[in-house]
Protein backbone atom coordinates (compact mmCIF):
# COMPACT_ATOMS: atom_id res chain seq x y z
CA UNK A 1 0.00 0.00 0.00
CA UNK A 2 1.26 3.38 -1.06
CA UNK A 3 -0.51 7.00 -0.20
CA UNK A 4 -1.13 9.35 -2.14
CA UNK A 5 -0.57 13.09 -1.94
CA UNK A 6 -3.65 15.37 -1.96
CA UNK A 7 -4.30 16.99 -5.17
CA UNK A 8 -3.92 20.17 -3.77
CA UNK A 9 -7.01 21.46 -5.75
CA UNK A 10 -9.03 19.21 -4.16
CA UNK A 11 -9.11 19.57 -0.60
CA UNK A 12 -6.21 21.20 1.69
CA UNK A 13 -4.10 18.86 4.36
CA UNK A 14 -3.93 19.30 8.08
CA UNK A 15 -1.14 17.23 7.60
CA UNK A 16 -1.12 16.53 11.84
CA UNK A 17 -0.99 12.74 13.20
CA UNK A 18 -2.37 13.54 16.32
CA UNK A 19 -6.32 12.31 15.85
CA UNK A 20 -5.64 9.74 13.33
CA UNK A 21 -8.20 6.51 14.64
CA UNK A 22 -9.68 8.82 17.38
CA UNK A 23 -13.33 8.08 16.75
CA UNK A 24 -14.15 4.37 16.31
CA UNK A 25 -16.66 3.38 13.90
CA UNK A 26 -20.07 1.61 15.36
CA UNK A 27 -21.83 -1.07 13.52
CA UNK A 28 -24.94 0.63 11.73
CA UNK A 29 -28.40 -0.45 12.43
CA UNK A 30 -30.19 -3.33 11.14
CA UNK A 31 -32.67 -3.04 9.19
CA UNK A 32 -35.56 -5.70 9.86
CA UNK A 33 -37.15 -7.31 6.56
CA UNK A 34 -40.14 -5.19 7.98
CA UNK A 35 -38.58 -2.46 8.50
CA UNK A 36 -38.54 0.64 6.24
CA UNK A 37 -35.48 2.50 4.69
CA UNK A 38 -34.18 5.11 7.27
CA UNK A 39 -35.32 8.44 6.37
CA UNK A 40 -33.86 10.28 3.68
CA UNK A 41 -32.28 7.18 1.76
CA UNK A 42 -32.86 4.78 -0.78
CA UNK A 43 -31.82 1.19 -1.57
CA UNK A 44 -29.06 0.29 -3.37
CA UNK A 45 -28.87 -3.29 -4.78
CA UNK A 46 -26.17 -5.13 -4.40
CA UNK A 47 -24.15 -7.18 -7.17
CA UNK A 48 -20.95 -7.37 -9.08
CA UNK A 49 -19.74 -4.30 -10.92
CA UNK A 50 -16.45 -2.87 -12.59
CA UNK A 51 -15.09 -0.83 -10.39
CA UNK A 52 -12.13 1.48 -10.95
CA UNK A 53 -10.95 2.97 -14.63
CA UNK A 54 -7.97 2.21 -17.10
CA UNK A 55 -9.17 5.37 -19.07
CA UNK A 56 -6.35 7.70 -20.65
CA UNK A 57 -8.35 10.64 -18.76
CA UNK A 58 -7.87 9.69 -14.99
CA UNK A 59 -4.91 9.45 -13.11
CA UNK A 60 -2.81 6.23 -12.49
CA UNK A 61 -1.17 7.64 -9.43
CA UNK A 62 -4.53 7.60 -7.74
CA UNK A 63 -4.80 4.49 -7.78
CA UNK A 64 -8.00 4.44 -10.07
CA UNK A 65 -7.43 1.42 -11.74
CA UNK A 66 -6.62 -1.57 -12.79
CA UNK A 67 -10.28 -1.82 -13.52
CA UNK A 68 -11.55 -4.68 -11.63
CA UNK A 69 -14.71 -6.41 -10.71
CA UNK A 70 -15.76 -6.44 -7.18
CA UNK A 71 -18.90 -7.80 -5.65
CA UNK A 72 -21.11 -6.25 -2.83
CA UNK A 73 -24.62 -6.89 -0.55
CA UNK A 74 -27.14 -4.18 -0.94
CA UNK A 75 -27.17 -1.33 1.30
CA UNK A 76 -28.92 1.57 1.81
CA UNK A 77 -27.43 5.25 1.25
CA UNK A 78 -28.54 9.06 1.43
CA UNK A 79 -30.20 10.31 -1.17
CA UNK A 80 -27.65 13.21 -0.34
CA UNK A 81 -24.66 14.40 0.78
CA UNK A 82 -25.50 15.55 5.27
CA UNK A 83 -26.99 18.84 4.61
CA UNK A 84 -26.56 21.56 7.42
CA UNK A 85 -30.03 21.16 8.74
CA UNK A 86 -29.38 17.68 9.23
CA UNK A 87 -26.06 18.33 10.90
CA UNK A 88 -27.43 21.05 13.01
CA UNK A 89 -29.46 18.50 15.04
CA UNK A 90 -26.70 16.18 15.42
CA UNK A 91 -24.99 19.55 17.23
CA UNK A 92 -28.05 20.55 19.06
CA UNK A 93 -29.15 16.63 20.13
CA UNK A 94 -25.24 15.87 21.18
CA UNK A 95 -23.43 19.21 21.68
CA UNK A 96 -20.59 17.69 19.10
CA UNK A 97 -17.71 20.26 18.46
CA UNK A 98 -16.00 19.40 15.38
CA UNK A 99 -12.40 19.56 15.06
CA UNK A 100 -12.45 22.80 12.83
CA UNK A 101 -13.73 24.44 15.57
CA UNK A 102 -11.41 22.64 18.19
CA UNK A 103 -7.83 23.97 16.02
CA UNK A 104 -9.61 26.88 15.59
CA UNK A 105 -9.47 27.41 12.06
CA UNK A 106 -10.20 25.38 8.37
CA UNK A 107 -8.90 25.85 5.02
CA UNK A 108 -11.00 28.47 2.90
CA UNK A 109 -10.70 29.07 -1.18
CA UNK A 110 -9.44 32.71 -1.15
CA UNK A 111 -12.04 34.70 -3.29
CA UNK A 112 -14.69 33.16 -0.82
CA UNK A 113 -13.42 35.28 2.53
CA UNK A 114 -15.42 38.14 3.37
CA UNK A 115 -12.88 41.16 3.84
CA UNK A 116 -13.87 41.14 7.91
CA UNK A 117 -12.58 37.88 7.96
CA UNK A 118 -9.56 37.94 5.63
CA UNK A 119 -7.84 40.91 7.53
CA UNK A 120 -6.77 38.22 9.87
CA UNK A 121 -5.21 35.76 7.26
CA UNK A 122 -1.37 35.15 7.68
CA UNK A 123 -1.08 31.67 6.16
CA UNK A 124 -2.04 29.51 2.79
CA UNK A 125 0.01 26.63 1.61
CA UNK A 126 2.80 27.63 -0.26
CA UNK A 127 2.12 25.41 -3.72
CA UNK A 128 -2.04 26.22 -3.33
CA UNK A 129 -2.06 29.94 -2.34
CA UNK A 130 -6.07 29.89 -2.86
CA UNK A 131 -6.66 28.35 0.16
CA UNK A 132 -6.07 30.08 3.13
CA UNK A 133 -5.97 29.03 6.86
CA UNK A 134 -8.66 31.57 7.84
CA UNK A 135 -9.54 31.60 11.89
CA UNK A 136 -12.59 30.67 13.25
CA UNK A 137 -14.11 29.07 10.08
CA UNK A 138 -15.78 26.28 10.66
CA UNK A 139 -19.56 24.34 9.64
CA UNK A 140 -21.33 27.11 11.30
CA UNK A 141 -19.34 29.71 9.50
CA UNK A 142 -18.28 28.55 5.68
CA UNK A 143 -16.19 31.12 5.00
CA UNK A 144 -14.91 32.80 8.36
CA UNK A 145 -16.41 35.11 10.19
CA UNK A 146 -19.47 37.49 8.97
CA UNK A 147 -20.30 34.37 6.94
CA UNK A 148 -23.23 31.62 8.23
CA UNK A 149 -25.28 29.26 6.88
CA UNK A 150 -28.77 30.65 7.80
CA UNK A 151 -29.71 30.64 4.06
CA UNK A 152 -28.30 27.47 3.28
CA UNK A 153 -29.52 25.11 5.25
CA UNK A 154 -30.28 22.83 2.61
CA UNK A 155 -26.66 22.99 1.41
CA UNK A 156 -24.01 20.30 2.29
CA UNK A 157 -22.20 20.90 5.75
CA UNK A 158 -18.47 21.55 4.98
CA UNK A 159 -15.36 21.58 7.07
CA UNK A 160 -16.21 18.25 8.21
CA UNK A 161 -13.09 16.26 9.21
CA UNK A 162 -13.11 12.01 9.00
CA UNK A 163 -13.49 11.90 13.01
CA UNK A 164 -16.40 14.38 12.50
CA UNK A 165 -18.46 12.35 9.77
CA UNK A 166 -18.08 9.31 11.89
CA UNK A 167 -19.27 10.71 14.56
CA UNK A 168 -22.21 12.09 13.47
CA UNK A 169 -22.65 8.25 11.24
CA UNK A 170 -22.53 6.85 14.96
CA UNK A 171 -25.49 9.01 16.10
CA UNK A 172 -27.41 8.83 13.29
CA UNK A 173 -27.31 4.69 13.59
CA UNK A 174 -25.07 4.90 10.40
CA UNK A 175 -21.70 4.77 8.85
CA UNK A 176 -19.44 5.89 5.85
CA UNK A 177 -19.68 3.93 2.70
CA UNK A 178 -16.73 2.24 1.27
CA UNK A 179 -14.78 3.27 -1.70
CA UNK A 180 -16.71 0.38 -3.27
CA UNK A 181 -20.07 0.84 -1.97
CA UNK A 182 -20.13 4.90 -2.91
CA UNK A 183 -18.87 4.48 -7.06
CA UNK A 184 -21.36 1.31 -7.03
CA UNK A 185 -24.09 3.77 -6.37
CA UNK A 186 -22.40 6.50 -7.52
CA UNK A 187 -22.32 4.51 -11.15
CA UNK A 188 -26.32 4.24 -10.80
CA UNK A 189 -26.12 0.78 -12.56
CA UNK A 190 -24.19 2.17 -15.57
CA UNK A 191 -21.43 0.46 -16.81
CA UNK A 192 -17.86 2.02 -16.74
CA UNK A 193 -19.55 5.11 -17.68
CA UNK A 194 -17.61 8.36 -16.97
CA UNK A 195 -20.34 10.47 -14.99
CA UNK A 196 -23.22 9.30 -13.13
CA UNK A 197 -25.24 10.08 -16.26
CA UNK A 198 -22.70 8.39 -18.91
CA UNK A 199 -19.78 9.75 -20.55
CA UNK A 200 -20.84 13.11 -22.46
CA UNK A 201 -20.54 15.95 -19.54
CA UNK A 202 -22.70 18.72 -20.99
CA UNK A 203 -25.17 16.08 -22.54
CA UNK A 204 -27.19 18.21 -25.29
CA UNK A 205 -25.55 20.86 -23.72
CA UNK A 206 -26.59 20.79 -20.09
CA UNK A 207 -25.00 21.02 -16.78
CA UNK A 208 -25.14 18.24 -14.72
CA UNK A 209 -23.34 18.72 -11.66
CA UNK A 210 -21.51 21.33 -9.98
CA UNK A 211 -17.82 22.19 -11.10
CA UNK A 212 -15.63 24.38 -11.90
CA UNK A 213 -16.28 26.71 -15.04
CA UNK A 214 -14.03 29.31 -16.52
CA UNK A 215 -10.04 29.66 -15.26
CA UNK A 216 -9.09 27.96 -12.36
CA UNK A 217 -8.69 29.39 -9.55
CA UNK A 218 -8.96 33.33 -10.67
CA UNK A 219 -12.63 33.03 -12.55
CA UNK A 220 -15.69 30.85 -12.16
CA UNK A 221 -18.49 32.08 -15.12
CA UNK A 222 -20.59 29.94 -12.85
CA UNK A 223 -22.54 28.38 -16.22
CA UNK A 224 -23.90 25.53 -13.95
CA UNK A 225 -25.44 28.19 -11.71
CA UNK A 226 -23.26 28.22 -8.57
CA UNK A 227 -20.19 29.56 -7.68
CA UNK A 228 -19.43 27.63 -4.55
CA UNK A 229 -21.93 25.13 -3.32
CA UNK A 230 -25.17 23.74 -4.46
CA UNK A 231 -28.32 22.89 -2.60
CA UNK A 232 -27.78 19.09 -2.02
CA UNK A 233 -30.63 17.97 -3.71
CA UNK A 234 -29.73 20.18 -7.20
CA UNK A 235 -29.72 18.52 -10.61
CA UNK A 236 -31.20 15.44 -11.51
CA UNK A 237 -30.55 12.54 -9.73
CA UNK A 238 -28.61 9.30 -11.15
CA UNK A 239 -30.47 5.82 -11.62
CA UNK A 240 -30.82 5.06 -8.37
CA UNK A 241 -32.03 8.44 -6.79
CA UNK A 242 -28.76 9.65 -5.67
CA UNK A 243 -27.98 13.43 -6.13
CA UNK A 244 -24.65 15.57 -6.41
CA UNK A 245 -22.38 11.95 -6.49
CA UNK A 246 -19.95 13.96 -8.25
CA UNK A 247 -18.98 17.96 -8.10
CA UNK A 248 -20.51 20.00 -5.47
CA UNK A 249 -18.65 19.00 -1.91
CA UNK A 250 -15.94 15.80 -1.67
CA UNK A 251 -17.40 12.94 0.11
CA UNK A 252 -15.46 11.06 2.86
CA UNK A 253 -15.29 7.38 2.33
CA UNK A 254 -14.40 4.72 5.64
CA UNK A 255 -11.17 3.45 4.03
CA UNK A 256 -7.69 4.24 4.42
CA UNK A 257 -6.69 5.36 0.79
CA UNK A 258 -4.16 2.91 -0.96
CA UNK A 259 -3.23 2.46 -4.33
CA UNK A 260 -2.80 -1.39 -4.21
CA UNK A 261 -6.04 -3.73 -5.63
CA UNK A 262 -5.67 -7.63 -5.61
CA UNK A 263 -6.91 -8.48 -8.70
CA UNK A 264 -6.90 -12.35 -8.35
CA UNK A 265 -9.89 -12.80 -7.21
CA UNK A 266 -13.25 -10.94 -7.05
CA UNK A 267 -13.58 -9.22 -3.61
CA UNK A 268 -16.62 -9.22 -1.86
CA UNK A 269 -17.79 -5.81 0.27
CA UNK A 270 -13.62 -4.71 0.46
CA UNK A 271 -12.62 -2.24 2.80
CA UNK A 272 -9.20 -0.92 1.77
CA UNK A 273 -6.27 -1.34 3.47
CA UNK A 274 -5.98 -2.31 7.46
CA UNK A 275 -3.89 1.06 8.30
CA UNK A 276 -2.84 4.23 6.75
CA UNK A 277 -2.01 7.75 7.45
CA UNK A 278 -4.94 9.57 5.10
CA UNK A 279 -8.76 8.48 4.48
CA UNK A 280 -10.44 8.25 1.21
CA UNK A 281 -12.28 10.99 -0.44
CA UNK A 282 -14.80 10.16 -3.50
CA UNK A 283 -16.73 13.02 -5.98
CA UNK A 284 -15.09 16.00 -6.16
CA UNK A 285 -15.88 19.30 -6.02
CA UNK A 286 -17.00 22.75 -6.83
CA UNK A 287 -13.44 23.31 -7.26
CA UNK A 288 -12.79 20.75 -9.85
CA UNK A 289 -11.20 21.87 -13.45
CA UNK A 290 -10.41 20.05 -16.00
CA UNK A 291 -7.90 21.98 -16.85
CA UNK A 292 -6.19 21.41 -13.04
CA UNK A 293 -8.50 18.33 -11.66
CA UNK A 294 -10.82 16.02 -13.07
CA UNK A 295 -11.75 14.64 -10.17
CA UNK A 296 -15.42 14.40 -10.94
CA UNK A 297 -15.06 11.16 -12.64
CA UNK A 298 -17.09 8.38 -10.46
CA UNK A 299 -14.08 6.49 -10.59
CA UNK A 300 -11.79 9.52 -9.34
CA UNK A 301 -10.30 9.64 -5.94
CA UNK A 302 -7.99 11.34 -3.34
CA UNK A 303 -7.47 11.27 0.40
CA UNK A 304 -6.91 13.74 3.66
CA UNK A 305 -5.48 13.08 6.60
CA UNK A 306 -8.88 12.21 9.44
CA UNK A 307 -8.69 15.46 10.99
CA UNK A 308 -8.46 17.80 7.95
CA UNK A 309 -11.36 19.90 7.04
CA UNK A 310 -12.11 22.37 3.77
CA UNK A 311 -14.76 24.52 2.63
CA UNK A 312 -15.15 21.97 0.18
CA UNK A 313 -15.50 18.57 2.12
CA UNK A 314 -18.55 17.18 3.58
CA UNK A 315 -19.97 13.52 3.52
CA UNK A 316 -23.26 11.23 2.99
CA UNK A 317 -24.11 8.18 5.31
CA UNK A 318 -24.84 3.87 4.19
CA UNK A 319 -26.89 1.72 6.67
CA UNK A 320 -26.56 -1.54 6.09
CA UNK A 321 -29.55 -4.75 5.32
CA UNK A 322 -29.89 -7.33 7.21
CA UNK A 323 -27.76 -10.23 5.57
CA UNK A 324 -30.90 -12.58 5.72
CA UNK A 325 -33.08 -10.57 3.96
CA UNK A 326 -32.14 -10.85 0.44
Amino acid sequence: MSDNPTSACCAASRNTAGSYQNIVQKPSIQISKTNKPPTGTVLIPGGKFIMGSDDETGYPSDGEGPSRQVKLDSFFMDIHSVSNAWFGDFVKSTGYITEAEKYGWSFVFHSFVPSSAAKYVTQSPESTPWWWVVPKADWRHPEGPGSNVTKRKNHPVVHISWNDAVAYSNWAGKRLPTESEWEFAARGGLVQQTYPWGNDLHPDGKHLCNIWQGNFPEHNTQKDGYVGSAPVASFAPNNYGLYNMVGNVWEWCSDWFGTNHPTNKIPENPKGPTQGNNKSMRGGSYLCHDSYCNRYRVAARTSNTPDSSTGNLGFRCVAEINATIY
